[in-house]
């Protein structure tokens, strides 16, 4: 899949979204560092620059909220198909789950 974000509007659209819930949280940046564990340095360079090691995002995205869904957006997506061949002979109509005998 091609992507048209790139790594460094990512970043900095991550630290835009940190700092966006920090101040609706009320929390100042000190608030934020104490709360979080992450220096008070590495908490303003991540706010002005989107560089930040994983673990730092994930100890900023505990206090303020979206740890879960960072998770589950990096969650691998299943496909039903596994060639191009299963693609064109499905008939679109969704598979059975359950049993129909009891």
């Amino acid at each position: 899949m091609v992507s048209l974000l790139t790594p460094n509007k990512a970043l900095e659209t991550l630290a835009g979204n940190v700092q966006a819930r920090r101040l609706a949280l009320g929390l100042t940046q000190v608030g934020l560092s104490s709360r979080s564990g992450v220096p008070l340095s590495t908490l303003r360079k991540f706010e002005q620059t989107g560089a930040a090691s994983i673990e730092v995002l994930c100890k900023l995205l505990m206090v303020v909220g979206g740890l879960e869904d960072v998770v589950e957006a990096s969650a691998p997506k299943q496909s039903d198909f596994t060639t191009i061949d299963e693609v064109l002979k499905a008939d679109g109509k969704p598979k059975r789950k359950h049993g129909w005998r009891s």
